[in-house]
């Protein structure tokens, strides 16, 4: 999906995922970022956001809640904090210090995890739809003694909820939960969220509102009509410099970049948005099976729309189409069309959701100054697996 965009954007990622694997610094099923380059994006992105008053989350799930990334984002790139799409990621960037911003929204947290979520990691808020999950969230900031902020959640029956997501307060029973939320003690409502919000569409080739955007702006406007002033009124899904100027312009006040860090959004598949192509897919050929090769696999995502990928021997690097034959089937190998010298490193850039896969996460820089290193590894969920001092894989 990615890999013309790779090509334009940063064919020097490429070149340097070829060097350290050839010297033995990188094996196969590792997601490679190009951590210079994702921090050029945050930093344009930030600077887009400050001209629109607009506060950025960072998202991310989709290069594996890299707790490492998350701290650079936070102190280096002036985000406004992390967005735990559920409690695991939470509870991991916690245990890195790192400042929690959002958490519960799309996975609320569990009963069993609230006293502590409220009392020790203290979010800005957490998103809530149901008022059971409220009342937890109350008693909880009651006992710690302090005031929770929370993110309603809205939706209306035109929505696009995706399969498994599905949540939310019936918008027409707002005022009804308005008043169940403002009665319980140290819990006050701090704004609305939805997702999502916006999504590219194929046919203009731009990024849109969704119906779920108008129910949020909705949600809003009833909120004020009963005295609630919204703090928060986050708008999360391909945010990006793209839609930044979309985020201000519908009144909005957060949204929360993910794929957008790794230049990995829909709008980029042709290399044209601002954000550069930082994160690749690196495997390697295993052995031959008919008239075909098999490559190392487990980073695959079914939605990823992953076709063609570089197979570099004897010097050159060919363009090969690769396929996941059975989404049901757990992908030990890719098939790579063609007979290819086995060891052979394959290329691949596609839409990814790395906290799915079983991938390493491989932190490279130097990059663009031809002088590439591994700064650090880590697994699929943020967990580091060795660090790197110059020596190779033993």
């Amino acid at each position: 999906m990615f890999l013309e965009a790779l090509e334009k954007q940063n064919p020097d990622l490429i070149k340097a995922a070829l060097s350290l694997f050839k010297q033995g610094y990188l094996l196969p099923d590792t997601t490679v970022i190009d951590v210079d380059q994702l921090i050029e994006n945050a930093q344009l992105m930030r600077q887009v956001a400050n001209d629109y008053g607009i506060k950025l989350f960072a998202m991310t799930k989709q290069f594996g809640r890299n707790p490492k990334l998350a701290k650079i984002l936070i102190e280096g790139c002036g985000f406004d904090g992390i967005v735990c799409v559920d409690f695991k990621e939470a509870r991991l960037m916690a245990a890195h210090g790192l400042p929690i911003a959002n958490v519960g929204h799309l996975v609320q947290p569990p009963t069993n995890m609230i006293p502590q979520l409220i009392a020790e990691i203290k979010p800005q808020v957490v998103t809530v739809y149901s008022l059971d999950k409220v009342k937890q969230i109350s008693d909880a900031a009651v006992q710690a003694g302090r005031e929770q902020g929370v993110l309603l959640k809205f939706y209306h029956p035109r929505d696009q909820l995706y399969t498994n997501q599905e949540s939310g307060f019936a918008i027409n029973e707002l005022e009804q939960v308005v008043a169940e939320v403002q009665a319980m003690p140290n819990v006050f409502i701090a704004g609305v969220t939805h997702f999502p919000c916006f999504m590219f569409d194929q046919q203009t080739q731009k990024t849109l509102a969704t119906e779920n955007l108008t129910t949020l702006l909705q949600a809003k406007e009833r909120l004020n009509a009963q005295g609630v002033e919204c703090e928060q009124i986050n708008a999360p899904s391909a945010t990006s410099i793209e839609t930044i100027p979309l985020l201000a312009g519908y009144g909005c006040t957060h949204g929360e970049p993910g794929h957008s860090l790794t230049g990995t959004m829909p709008a980029n598949v042709n290399g044209s948005q601002p954000e550069k192509i930082s994160m690749l897919y690196l495997s390697e050929i295993s052995h031959h099976f008919g008239e075909n090769s098999y490559c190392f696999a487990g980073g695959y995502y079914r939605r990823g729309s992953l076709e063609h990928g570089l197979v570099h021997s004897n010097g050159d690097s060919h363009r090969v189409r690769v396929y996941n034959d059975d989404h049901d089937s757990i992908d030990y190998h890719l098939r790579v069309e063609g007979l290819h010298p086995i060891g052979a490193p394959v290329i691949m850039a596609y839409r990814t959701q790395v906290f799915v896969t079983r991938s390493d996460v491989a932190l490279v820089t130097g990059v663009k100054s031809k002088q590439p290193q591994v700064l650090e590894v880590y697994d699929s969920l943020g967990n580091q697996v060795f660090g790197y001092e110059g020596e190779n894989y033993g």
